[in-house]
């Protein structure tokens, strides 16, 4: 078992969550909606320093939306302007929660299939909503993700989704390396208090390379703990689109990133490629 220093000199991944479901112009001039503007943002953050991008569609109206036509644009584009990026799709069920209608991106293949995917582990609430994932359709976002050779990115909030990812593994759904995305400050969730953030990674199974993600005002605080904790980031306009806890300054998603880096800076690590990140998460 590795030590927090062996961790510490390992470097960080940086995954960049561009747009979510959730901003919208009417909050923020800052969030990319259209493929042209994500790739754009992409770009500028891959020009910084980033492992992935973790990529949710819009329809022209800039509702979420699931349709693989909309997501093999963005692909497109975004493989155009950040080639070694590791590309990462949602299939999130804060919409809508039918398999066909999250399972549809992953359809893509060529130079349009997606590296990996994430995977929401149980049915939560946010502030305003719920997002459903029933256990037969984490199951069959499971399967066809193992079948098709894309790496799950396991969304965790609470820690009955660790667990869960236990009896995926045991049931042979999950294989080889995953990532996982750690949320903390969601109003029904993990919380980042160092009790909770430290049970979270401690519970994180084998063969995950993970990252922490603090939603809203908790961002910042989510990303200094997991940098020294040895672990990676998620970071972006999806998960808070403020630089300040006040909510007085708007953040564009490279503004974000420049921030983790200098948080790298500060505790002596550095930015995962993404070709480590390919490495380590995808095995290629």
């Amino acid at each position: 078992m590795s030590t927090l220093l062996d961790q510490l000199s390992t470097p960080c991944p940086i995954v960049l969550a561009p747009t979510g479901m959730v901003p919208t112009r009417a909050m923020t001039p800052h969030v990319p909606l259209t493929p042209k503007e994500i790739a754009a943002d992409v770009a500028e953050a891959a020009a910084i320093g980033i492992s992935s991008v973790h990529l949710h569609a819009r329809d022209a109206t800039g509702a979420p939306a699931w349709d693989r036509n909309i997501y093999a644009e963005i692909i497109e584009q975004v493989r155009s302007v950040a080639p070694e990026v590791v590309i990462n799709v949602s299939t999130s069920g804060r919409t809508w929660s039918e398999l066909e209608k999250r399972a549809d991106v992953l359809a893509l293949d060529g130079d349009l299939k997606p590296d990996m995917a994430s995977l929401t582990l149980s049915s939560l609430n946010f502030l305003n909503g719920a997002s459903v994932n029933a256990p037969d359709v984490i199951r069959g976002l499971a399967r066809i993700m193992r079948d098709r050779g894309i790496t799950p990115e396991l969304e965790i909030f609470d820690l009955g989704m660790l667990n869960f990812a236990r009896v995926l593994r045991k049931e042979g759904l999950l294989v080889g390396p995953v990532a996982a995305n750690l949320f903390f400050g969601n109003i029904a969730g993990l919380q980042p208090t160092l009790t909770e953030f430290g049970l979270a990674v401690e519970r994180v199974p084998e063969q995950t390379t993970w990252c922490g993600a603090g939603l809203g005002a908790f961002q910042l605080t989510a990303h200094a703990l997991a940098v020294n904790a040895g672990g990676g980031v998620r970071v972006g306009l999806e998960d808070g689109i403020h630089l300040d806890r006040a909510r007085t300054r708007l953040a564009r998603n490279a503004d974000l990133v420049a921030r983790v880096h200098d948080l790298l800076e500060i505790s002596g690590r550095a930015a995962m490629t993404p070709g480590q990140y390919r490495q380590s998460v995808l095995g290629r």
